[in-house]
């Protein structure tokens, strides 16, 4: 809470008791000023005694912790607005100095006027608010204070009875002798109900004139202070005559009372005013990204801070990639329709494997029409793409290398159904090959035989390291992808490969500060070596070997690349993951209710073309890097 101090408490020209005493007098003659003193002896001789009664008031002493619910922002990885989430308040905690003083003396105004004056309750305004009122022949000023209106906001009911007038009446005072007037004002401006779910000054500021509280001009100001007793009715986004109207009635009192002079008033009010938009619940720019962020930060937070805490979320997206991501698989997804793939789904991710930062996340073809993120959470079968598994394994134990001779020939193991006899895609074997060669031509033949050799138990040790969390058996299908998997996991494993055994949690969040800067969570990479990494660059050797000459030649891009192709039996899942130094991306094709995609889709052909097309712009202007050599290295 601030402790800024209000440098116009006493705005020039502002009427005091005694003047106000005399302009009675000259209009009632004395006698309205009688009954009002003697009904405000009244009042206050009954608060005495009745404030006994109210020993069961809350205690506002609670307001010294108080914090309001406020909106949670989250931006891009370089501060860019994406989205904006909240529960039923839509609320930004502001300073007091960082409110424009306009607003103020208007709020002040046409809410009470002698707000640095009184005490909690200003009984002359009774009195006041009648004359006033009187007068104009409408409401233009109540008799409750801003202490009254926050204690009746914070505490109280909305019924209208006599005996809640006098507990706002008890709380106003009890307000009134713990806080300093900066910070009653304060509390009432960010907790005030400004319409159109904002509350708040600042997100009113944000919603009506697309601008921060601190800068709101007179005109802006006084039309804002004019929607408090009735925001949905006085809105200029739903009745903008009756907002002027009300505007006009707030500079007037404005002007009356000396805060601004006639030429002011009549300048604010003919001042042109450019409305902004409605921001309480607009969707979000990257809305597979928010459907991705939120998540995990209710699991690291809770879902109530999280939509009450007013956090700042830096999120690792970088927008620009993540368009990129997008119009790829939009044109991508026309294709695929054109050559009679029926409503295919496409999933894509992109992690940086210097930071396992992910770059772009997209969870389906478009995002109106299907809210399902499919890049965190649908598992589905990688197919051969979880093959290099299998060898990192092989090659990290020290009994293989890429060059090792095995055998695609026929086998067959006993498994809980029986006897399993794992098959080639396309039928045949092809007999004895390098691992290099298998894992280009993407043989299953020869994987399922390397992941019985080395265990499947370290297998599955090995895709735990490389932070794959779904549930995985030691099944005898396993090295062939028989289990679910997510994009995302899948694209951060292989940036583990990409960076050559260095990795660091994948995550979506650089920083989560609250509405203070206080920082909640900094994800700062904090990279360790998880990998061997003679095994590491083994591997990459070996799925060069995929894109320069084996199943995903379709994804080449001119420069030093690694990959693995996935499709799975019945065409239903397929794959590309692949890699440079800088950037590792999966990319998956399938459908919701896992139906074959067609005869002949295949993750080289398919899915690997998609990898390259976005590829080739994400490293646009990005200069080419080397793997390091296997021979940098000790084998284990």
């Amino acid at each position: 809470m601030s402790s800024t101090t209000y440098q116009d408490k006493q705005p020039r020209g502002s009427a005091t008791t005694s003047d106000f005493v005399q302009d009675v007098g000259k209009v009632t003659g004395g006698t309205i000023l009688g009954i009002t003193m003697l009904t405000s002896a009244a009042i206050a001789g009954g608060l005495v005694g009745l404030a006994i009664s109210f020993r069961n008031l809350p205690d506002v002493r609670v307001l010294r912790t108080y914090a309001p619910t406020e909106t949670t922002y989250i931006y891009d990885v370089k501060g860019k607005h994406l989205s904006s989430i909240h529960g039923e308040a839509n609320r930004e905690v502001v300073p007091l100095n960082k409110v424009s003083p306009n607003l103020k003396r208007a709020v002040m105004a046409i809410e009470d006027s002698h707000f640095y004056s009184h005490q909690g309750i200003n009984f002359n305004s009774i009195g006041r608010a009648l004359k006033a009122n009187f007068t104009k022949g409408n409401v233009v000023e109540g008799g409750s204070t801003l202490t009254m209106q926050l204690v009746k906001n914070l505490f109280l009911s909305r019924e209208r009875t006599v005996s809640r007038k006098v507990a706002e009446g008890v709380l106003a005072i009890r307000l009134e002798q713990i806080f300093k007037k900066d910070q009653i004002l304060e509390m009432y401006l960010n907790q005030v109900y400004w319409g159109h779910n904002n509350y708040g000054i600042q997100t009113a500021a944000e919603s009506y004139f697309g601008k921060s509280a601190a800068k709101l001009n007179l005109a802006e100001s006084a039309m804002l202070a004019g929607l408090i007793p009735a925001p949905e009715y006085y809105s200029p986004f739903i009745h903008y005559q009756q907002a002027k109207t009300r505007q006009g009635q707030v500079l007037t009192r404005m002007r009356e009372l000396g805060w601004i002079t006639p030429e002011e008033e009549a300048a604010a009010f003919k001042q042109p005013l450019k409305l902004g938009k409605l921001t309480s619940w607009q969707a979000s720019q990257l809305p597979y990204v928010t459907e991705a962020v939120v998540p995990e930060l209710i699991e690291r937070f809770g879902r109530d801070a999280v939509l009450k805490g007013g956090m700042r979320v830096q999120t690792t997206i970088d927008s620009k990639v993540q368009q990129m991501a997008e119009k790829t698989v939009r044109n991508a997804s026309r294709r695929l329709r054109a050559e009679g793939l029926y409503k295919p789904q496409i999933a894509m991710v992109a992690v940086d494997p210097r930071t396992h930062f992910v770059k772009a996340l997209v969870g389906g073809v478009d995002f109106k029409t299907s809210k399902f993120n499919r890049a965190t959470q649908s598992r589905r079968q990688p197919g051969s793409s979880f093959k290099p598994f299998v060898y990192y394994t092989a090659f990290a134990s020290g009994k293989f290398t890429p060059d090792s001779m095995v055998y695609d020939t026929p086998v067959s193991y006993r498994d809980a159904s029986g006897y399993y006899s794992p098959q080639n895609y396309g039928g045949g074997y092809a007999g004895a090959m390098s691992i290099r060669t298998a894992m280009a031509q993407s043989r299953n033949v020869p994987a399922v035989k390397i992941g019985r050799a080395v265990g499947l138990d370290k297998v599955i040790q090995t895709c735990r390291i490389l932070g794959i969390k779904s549930p995985i058996e030691p099944v005898v299908s396993l090295p062939l992808g028989a289990i679910g998997v997510t994009p995302l996991e899948m694209a951060g494993a292989f940036a583990t490969f990409a960076s050559n055994g260095w990795s660091s949690p994948t995550t979506t969040i650089v920083r989560v500060t609250d509405s203070s800067g206080n920082v909640l969570l900094d994800n700062t990479p904090k990279r360790k070596l998880v990998l061997n990494q003679w095994a590491a660059a083994s591997l990459t050797s070996t799925l060069q070997a995929v894109v320069n000459n084996g199943t995903g030649k379709s994804a080449q891009i001119g420069r030093p690349a690694a990959g693995k192709t996935g499709t799975t039996s019945s065409e239903r899942d397929v794959w590309f993951v692949g890699y440079v130094p800088q950037l590792a991306t999966a990319v998956w094709i399938g459908k919701d209710n896992y139906r074959p995609l067609g005869y002949g889709v295949t993750g080289g052909v398919h899915a690997a073309p998609i990898w390259r097309n976005f590829m080739s712009q994400a490293l646009d202007n990005t200069p080419v890097e080397y793997f390091p050599s296997a021979n940098r290295f000790r084998r284990p």
